[in-house]
């Protein structure tokens, strides 16, 4: 379990596959990529670690969106039952898909076999156990810069042609904008120590999926519009889920969000770490 200091983050690289494990940008499924350079924040997992009923324990909540790697049961087939990978909430202290342990393999590889508490060794279609190496990555000094909102998109003018359309009404008509994706953001405001009351989550309906522009209305609804780059989001994924920096766009869906918003110069919002998947 030395490979996974906590608050760090790693790659996690399936040997057989020639592979990297990461979140899809759905914020439900796992994938992987041979080509890590692709991946972003997405093939970065942070560390969380834990003792449980006396064990030691590793769990991983994704870099990008903060929900947790886990195991579930998913069988097609009455006869045959296989486990999944996939991004959940952590949502209690009891909860034990997500609690997994590491332990090296004997050959002198420096290879890792990766069990789950519910399901035991993560294995291959043919129960052989996965190879795993585990890669650091190191942390970056700064936040990254927030991603630029996209300009808006203007209504166009669409030419109507046609041998049924008579003469006088062959002109441009305006043709309506595109629809924008419309979610629920659940949030709440946390003291310079990362706590905050559970009693005041308040919600916000936001359309688009700029985190740009979602930080800018959250500083307006706290009242705090003139000061914009005082606040920082943090995903939650889950009443036991750790704060992750909320620093790309959102999902292409409109599932509700929980946001915990820390202010950027207090110990809490100081406390958090950046992985800088882009180093040379």
């Amino acid at each position: 379990m030395e490979s996974f200091p906590d608050r760090t983050h790693v790659w996690l690289w399936i040997r057989d596959y020639e592979a990297y494990l990461y979140a899809q940008v759905d914020r439900q499924g796992i994938a992987c990529c041979p080509n890590r350079g692709s991946l972003h924040l997405h093939g970065a997992w942070a560390v969380h670690r834990l003792v449980r009923d006396g064990t030691d324990y590793v769990l991983f909540h994704s870099a990008a969106s903060g929900r947790y790697l886990a195991q579930i049961e998913d069988s097609e087939d009455e006869n045959y039952a296989y486990n999944s990978a996939v991004q959940c909430t952590y949502d209690s202290p009891e909860q034990d898909n997500v609690l997994f342990q590491a332990r090296t393999a004997e050959d002198g590889s420096g290879d890792i076999f990766i069990s789950n508490r519910r399901f035991g060794d993560w294995c291959y279609d043919n129960d052989t156990p996965m190879r795993w190496v585990v890669e650091a990555i190191t942390q970056r000094l700064l936040p990254p810069e927030l991603p630029v909102p996209p300009e808006p998109i203007a209504p166009q003018l669409v030419p109507i042609h046609g041998p049924l359309v008579p003469k006088y009404n062959r002109h441009s008509q305006l043709e309506p904008p595109q629809v924008e994706l419309r979610r629920t953001i659940h949030y709440v405001r946390a003291d310079d120590q990362g706590n905050f009351n559970p009693l005041q989550w308040r919600f916000l309906h936001f359309e688009g999926r700029s985190v740009f522009n979602l930080r800018r209305d959250l500083a307006a609804e706290l009242g705090e519009a003139n000061n914009v780059l005082g606040i920082t989001l943090c995903a939650r994924a889950g009443s036991s889920g750790r704060l992750t920096p909320l620093v790309i766009n959102l999902p292409r869906n409109e599932k509700t969000m929980d946001i915990v918003v820390l202010t950027t110069e207090s110990p809490a919002a100081q406390a958090l770490v950046y992985p800088y998947v882009d180093a040379p």
